[in-house]
């Protein structure tokens, strides 16, 4: 009989032994490859999340944060300065606003009362007249946000005032970007034509389109003024869908104040110039003029990303030495169980080699099995750990910035595209762990590696006694 028969038929010698092993190590190599898959899809994730908006730079007035802090605002000159800048390849100027619903305000207006902070305006603290829309918000105020607006300075009880809804962002760009600089994700129609001009049309996000029953083609109100639904955008969340874009000149001339922006996005031509370009921007425009940061947060986004990394890949070592121990540990005790088997084979000249060899297939036999049991489990359940790992890690994360408001964004501390990771919120709970081909077998490798030195320590050890010592023993 040859060697890999007699260690096929050993590994099911006794099957509920064999059983209970591979089930054993169904969960622990299960939970190897969940984890290696989870450690790849995150790490293609940080590459995307470089590639996407590592190399953009936002630049907000010195002071600034959001609706609230100081400082001047920046201007088209300043964004003309900036795109001369070395390595600088895109320099995409932004106007915030928001919006008030009309029926609404003319209700607090009559009731003698007035919207949350008084007058609503751009970054960096400019004041700009209160702006009406016909549209409704998307996302309810909720008891939160009433209490919030309540002590923003409306005036009144919280038993008696009426229920407000949230302000709706309304973001003026100069390209088709949102507030971190990636491509809008248009679901439905076209884009806004000439951004570098005043027009009349808008992108709205789905949540607050289908909350008003409004389509491609459909028409709006802002200020009395009538705008069209160009297109549809998808920012991936339900507050940043409760948002209007319209071209930069536009903005400006709703806030009456052109030439004026609330913050510039800037995209750098390379990762590795990223730095330098930051450096020489902050130089240009002047430190007390305006503040240059990378990617809205997305160092804390990518240290957010990079942990999860970390965490599953010592996952992934604890499990695929588990499921080493365990297949050591039975190797140890069918090694013990079969001291005159090998005694025999020892006496009748088989060589080490092949006594080793007899005991590592049958492990392999064992792991294979194991690992096959494993991969299902795998399948199921690698998306679920990704996103259990990533939700963990982030929410920890985000608590520690909330309330902080938004740079060059919409204002709302804590909330919507440029939250306390900016855009990259969004990418951050998108990860997609799948179980390639690739990974797979790169995990079953790895636990073969595992299973090789496991049968073969104890079976060595075992041969290197002589023959006679065994079968006396016995």
């Amino acid at each position: 009989m040859s060697v890999l028969a007699r260690s096929v038929g050993n590994a099911f010698r006794n099957k509920v032994r064999t059983a209970a092993v591979v089930a054993v190590l169904a969960v622990a190599i299960g939970l190897a490859l969940a984890m290696l898959v989870a450690n790849q899809a995150v790490g293609a994730k940080v590459q995307e999340l470089n590639a996407s908006v590592g190399t953009v730079l936002t630049v907000n007035p010195a002071g600034g944060q959001g609706f609230e802090g100081g400082g001047e605002p920046l201007t088209s000159e300043q964004a003309a300065t900036a795109t001369a800048v070395p390595n600088v390849s895109a320099v995409v100027g932004i106007s915030s606003l928001r919006l008030r619903n009309a029926a609404e305000a003319a209700a607090q207006a009559a009731g003698g009362q007035t919207g949350p902070g008084g007058g609503q305006g751009v970054s960096g603290g400019q004041a700009a007249a209160t702006l009406t829309t016909s549209l409704t918000a998307a996302v309810d105020a909720g008891t939160l946000g009433n209490r919030n607006q309540a002590a923003n300075g409306t005036t009144g009880t919280t038993a008696t005032q009426p229920v407000r809804s949230l302000p709706i962002t309304a973001t003026g760009i100069g390209a088709e970007v949102d507030t971190t600089g990636k491509a809008l994700a248009i679901t439905e129609g076209n884009g806004l034509g000439d951004y570098n001009a005043e027009s009349t049309n808008a992108l709205l996000g789905t949540t607050l389109a289908e909350k008003n029953g409004l389509a491609v083609g459909s028409t709006f109100t802002i200020n009395d003024q009538t705008y069209t639904v160009a297109g549809l955008f998808d920012a991936g969340t339900t507050f940043g869908n409760n948002a209007v874009y319209v071209t930069l000149p536009t903005a400006q001339t709703l806030a009456g104040l052109p030439g004026e922006l609330s913050s510039m996005i800037v995209t750098v031509d390379s990762l590795e110039h990223v730095e330098a370009a930051k450096a020489a921007l902050q130089e240009a425009l002047g430190t007390d003029k305006a503040d240059v940061t990378q990617g809205q947060n997305l160092e804390t986004a990518v240290s957010s990303l990079d942990s999860v990394k970390n965490i599953s890949y010592i996952a992934f070592i604890a499990a695929l030495g588990t499921a080493g121990l365990i297949i050591l540990l039975i190797m140890v005790m069918l090694v013990r169980e079969r001291r005159r088997e090998i005694g025999v084979l020892k006496a009748i000249g088989a060589p080490n080699r092949t006594i080793g060899l007899q005991f590592v297939l049958e492990a392999l036999v064992l792991a294979a099995l194991g690992s096959a049991a494993g991969a299902v489990i795998a399948a199921f359940a690698s998306s679920g750990i990704a996103s259990a790992l990533i939700s963990t890690n982030t929410t920890t994360t985000a608590a520690a910035t909330t309330g902080r408001g938004m740079p060059g964004g919409t204002g709302f501390p804590g909330g919507g595209p440029g939250g306390p990771f900016g855009g990259a919120s969004q990418l951050l709970t998108s990860v997609t762990a799948s179980a390639s081909p690739d990974v797979i077998v790169a995990g079953i490798a790895a636990v073969f590696g595992v299973a090789t030195i496991g049968a073969l320590v104890p079976a060595l050890l075992t041969a290197r006694i002589r023959p006679i010592e065994v079968l006396r023993g016995e």
